[in-house]
């Protein structure tokens, strides 16, 4: 059975997704601005955070919300230890085009670490919930991260995101060495759903500089409620998911016995070095 805050939070990822449905034959029509260089919203995607901030606050006025689209939002009289952290749309660039590929996902933060976690993809209706020590499911079925022992054969997800292009010869550096003994490197448009995907073992790992907490919240709580584990580039912590830092932060999430040697290969190809 589902908790109470899960409940909550399914209802409004339902919410926004049906938003982001009802618009996908218009998107002609959607006024689209460039947030940064080569990263984009459309006015879905704040109608969707409206939706679901709407949901969320129905349930809990009092708890805080950090999101892609509003930013940080206090609760209702001031700090709590609880933040939902948004992404009303992850994959706009995918959405924008058509191209079949993005969800919603929302976490609910507890002084920094996930405790709860829904990725909503609503094209696959597909459902992806997790909750602190009590496992990681797809459609009300447990997941479980792949059993790849090495990086031999492994499919690897990763991104890359516009404000990190200056570093891109190092990142396609990381992705050479890496296909000298993985299978596969993929690039899907979507952190969330990367994440997910780790978490449900269609993919042996993940890793991506200038990710945001709302990119990675929920999919992190995925990844190691399914067995997995997260840390950066240089094998350290994630940091808080309930605050954003400038330029955003590096994750690499894989399950047990292939994070390291996925994380030893982005410190020996020099990427790592290259946030320094």
């Amino acid at each position: 059975m589902q908790q109470p805050a899960v409940n909550i939070m399914i209802k409004a990822a339902r919410a926004g997704g049906n938003v982001l449905l009802r618009h996908m034959h218009r998107l002609d029509a959607l006024n689209v601005v460039e947030k940064e260089r080569l990263d984009y919203a459309s006015e879905v995607d704040g109608l969707a955070e409206e939706a679901i901030i709407k949901e969320l606050r129905r349930a809990h006025p009092d708890y805080a919300v950090l999101g892609e689209e509003g930013g940080a939002k206090p609760g209702r009289g001031g700090g709590t230890r609880y933040t939902w952290v948004i992404d009303p749309l992850d994959g706009t660039s995918n959405y924008l085009r058509g191209f079949p590929h993005w969800c919603v996902s929302i976490a609910l933060v507890e002084g920094g670490e996930p405790l709860h976690g829904v990725i909503f993809d609503p094209l696959r209706n597909e459902l992806f919930t997790a909750t602190r020590g009590a496992g990681a499911q797809l459609n009300e079925r447990r997941i479980r991260v792949a059993e790849r022992k090495d990086l031999s054969g492994a499919v690897i997800g990763t991104g890359f995101a516009p404000r990190e292009r200056k570093r891109v010869g190092a990142q396609l550096r990381c992705i050479e060495a890496l296909l000298e003994t993985a299978e596969d490197v993929r690039r899907t448009g979507s952190a969330a759903l990367d994440l997910a995907y780790v978490a449900a073992g269609r993919s042996d790992g993940y890793f991506e500089a200038g990710v945001h907490p709302w990119d990675i919240a929920a999919g992190a709580l995925l990844v190691r409620e399914a067995g997995g584990r997260l840390c950066d580039f240089k094998g350290a912590a994630t940091g808080p998911m309930n605050v954003a830092p400038a330029g955003g932060r590096q994750l690499v999430a894989a399950n047990i016995k292939l994070i390291e040697p996925l994380q030893k290969t982005i410190v020996a190809s020099g990427y790592a070095k290259a946030f320094d």
